[in-house]
């Protein structure tokens, strides 16, 4: 006890007090701050209001406020240049969107040109073959050969099968002497208005254009062809 004694006399000469000062006990208060009065259970009406709390400030580092005009023009801003760069990006993606299916269609029109190109050749080369066999059946024809069984039925086959592939003869006695399409064994003449007098060989072609074989024929002028014709008596 006297230990503690003179530690507070210490402690208060310290603390610049006087020894019945530092000896003197400090008052004790206690405040019953409960809503409930524990003696009768009501709510009291004289109890102090709880401490309110202090609430933390940025006094020292207060945020820098702004107008709301400048706030609302800045989202505003914000808000257009979002839906600038969407419309931007939207349309930029139906451009490629319109570039890709057009080469697509390019495309597909390009493969199908290229498979009929494939499939008409195809067909071209098989008929050629079949160009000698019809020559050597014309003969047969001039000589009464294929009027029988059973020349008759494989020449009428052979016709039948190369018609069906769109191969058509051409190379009549009277038609125009063209010369992507004649070729002549004699030389054409003085004239330039040339026919064709007699058919050697019939030429052929493929489809609309092509050319399978040209015919080989003797040309004569057309006066002189008309001239013929018209000297001509008509066939019984």
């Amino acid at each position: 006890m006297n230990n503690s004694s003179g530690h507070q006399r210490r402690e208060a000469a310290n603390r610049g007090y006087s020894d019945t000062q530092a000896l003197r006990p400090e008052p004790i208060t206690i405040t019953d701050r409960r809503r409930i009065d524990p003696d009768t259970g009501h709510v009291r009406t004289d109890a102090p209001p709880p401490p309110a709390r202090k609430r933390k400030s940025n006094v020292d580092n207060p945020a820098p406020r702004q107008p709301a005009d400048t706030t609302r023009r800045k989202a505003s801003k914000s808000a257009v240049d979002f839906a600038s760069s969407d419309a931007d990006r939207v349309a930029e993606l139906t451009n490629d969107l319109h570039q890709l299916q057009a080469e697509y269609a390019n495309y597909r029109r390009r493969v199908e040109r290229d498979r009929t190109m494939i499939a008409d050749n195809a067909k071209a080369t098989a008929a050629a073959h079949f160009l000698d066999i019809l020559d050597d059946l014309d003969r047969a024809r001039e000589h009464g050969d294929t009027a029988h069984e059973p020349l008759h039925r494989i020449a009428h086959k052979i016709r039948t099968v190369l018609t069906h592939m769109d191969v058509t003869a051409f190379g009549e006695h009277g038609d125009r002497y063209d010369p992507t399409l004649h070729e002549t064994g004699t030389p054409p003449g003085a004239g330039t208005d040339l026919v064709v007098d007699t058919v050697l060989r019939p030429g052929y072609t493929f489809g609309e254009h092509k050319v399978l074989r040209t015919a080989l024929v003797t040309v004569i002028d057309r006066d002189h062809y008309e001239h013929e014709t018209d000297a001509t008596p008509p066939t019984p």
